[in-house]
């Protein structure tokens, strides 16, 4: 006995509008990304005193935490 095979049905979303989706979702990611020095990462865009570094956010906070760590060793007496 032959298999029968479910009729074709059609597509959900309109192939016009979905193809046009694609390409404007392909349009935000028009800007380079840039790389964390230090993991490879994607960088976060930042504006202000950290615009020029090119840190991911992990490597940005574990920098942040190591400056504090740093803090309050020199202010205890490094004990």
């Amino acid at each position: 006995m032959k298999r029968k095979t479910p009729a074709k049905e059609a597509p959900v979303v309109d192939p016009a509008l979905l193809a046009e989706a694609r390409r404007s979702a392909g349009a935000d990611r028009a800007v380079p990304v840039r790389k964390c020095e230090v993991c490879g990462g994607e960088v976060t865009v930042l504006s202000g005193a950290h615009a020029g570094e090119d840190l991911c956010w992990v490597c940005r906070r574990l920098k942040i935490s190591a400056w504090r760590d740093a803090d309050l060793q020199a202010s205890t007496g490094g004990e």
